[in-house]
């Protein structure tokens, strides 16, 4: 690859570019670099995966050692990066300056900085490239940094907002992601995934790659596999318990918090009542649409497959809205009672034990002391 990057190394010299993941890695792939790209929003995913391929191509590795500069934004401030930023290459087409976690610059957002900041962006050194990733939050858009970005004054500068997925996002982003990587996945693999990891885009991506490592040829990720390599449990996991309590089966609900109770390490607490909440909260949106939604509703809410569709119907008819309400305050207390507040001696398989003792029973949530 080093061959061919050698002699694509240009800087388009442009408006400020406001883009998104896509148009990035387009054109990079094109050996297409700008000289400063701010990475930022509240999706670390999107950042780091833009960073890295900025990393991987804007040089040959043999010119990576003395051109390539990777800081920590609390190791560094504004000044430190611009003394980075303005080295000319060693015997190389550029050099590239990437700043990790810049969020953490201590003096990034203050006001007397931004002079030197904006002297750059407006005129920032052809042969660069920097980036910097500011990560879990966005710039005040309302103040000069933000503005300058968005605006019309810094040639060349490339901003990124990286957004959260909603939970109802993450099917169609699962399946897009594998067809990406040239692989298929079921329905009911997707499902598991999305429910399972929710929109944590980093951890769903390194289960995937780890996932299509041990595919063979022509396989599909299924719902075995993803039970096998992810480490859920076929008959004892939150989904199984879900569908206990869906069917009110108390035995087998009773079962499953055992084995929780004997491997709590591989099952948290938080984790499974976020996936109960979860699960709680579209029955009552369901609830609202009426008593037979249409495929819309479900499909706004991540419900894709006709599995799990018909196990949300069976659920309307096993707890009615008035109950739902009931249960979304029970998780709700239980999450403070996980924090510390009023749970006494109790322990997390205690605590989850009293949840699905009081969902399986009929005992309003303002009844519990």
């Amino acid at each position: 690859m080093s061959g061919l990057l050698v002699h694509s190394f240009t800087h388009s010299r442009i408006h400020p570019l406001v883009q998104d993941a896509d148009a990035i890695f387009k054109q990079l792939r094109q050996r297409q670099f700008q000289p400063v790209y701010f990475l930022q929003g509240e999706e670390p995913y999107y950042i780091d995966v833009v960073a890295d391929l900025i990393e991987k191509m804007a040089l040959p590795e043999a010119d990576r050692s003395f051109n390539q500069a990777v800081i920590y934004g609390k190791d560094v401030d504004v000044a430190g990066v611009l003394g980075q930023a303005k080295r000319f290459p060693m015997m190389a087409e550029r050099t590239v300056v990437i700043v990790k976690e810049a969020q953490t610059i201590a003096d990034l957002e203050q006001e007397r900085s931004w002079p030197f900041l904006e002297a750059y962006l407006k005129n920032p050194l052809a042969s660069t490239v920097l980036v910097l990733c500011y990560k879990h939050k966005t710039l005040d858009s309302r103040k000069k940094l933000g503005k300058l970005l968005a605006g019309k004054d810094a040639p060349g500068a490339v901003l990124m907002t990286s957004k959260k997925l909603y939970d109802s996002q993450v099917p169609a982003w699962l399946t897009a992601h594998v067809r990406g990587l040239g692989q298929q996945i079921t329905g009911q693999a997707t499902a598991l995934l999305a429910e399972y990891i929710g929109a944590d885009l980093s951890r769903l991506a390194n289960e995937i790659d780890k996932l299509v490592l041990n595919l063979k040829p022509g396989q599909a990720i299924d719902e075995e596999l993803v039970q096998r390599l992810v480490g859920i449990s076929k008959e004892y996991n939150i989904f199984e318990l879900q569908k206990a309590l869906v069917q009110r089966d108390v035995l087998k609900a009773n079962r499953i918090l055992g084995y929780f109770a004997a491997n709590p390490k591989a099952n948290p607490l938080i984790p499974n009542l976020t996936l109960l909440f979860g699960f709680f909260s579209k029955l009552l949106v369901l609830h609202q649409a009426g008593p037979h939604p249409p495929d819309g509703v479900f499909k706004s809410l991540g419900i894709v497959n006709s599995f799990a569709q018909k196990e949300y119907q069976h659920a309307m008819k096993a707890y009615p809205a008035a109950r739902v309400v009931d249960l979304i305050h029970l998780i709700r207390r239980a999450d403070a009672q996980s924090k510390g507040i009023e749970s006494g001696s109790m322990d997390e398989g205690e605590i989850l034990r009293e949840l699905v003792w009081l969902i399986l029973h009929a005992v309003p949530a303002g009844v519990v002391s």
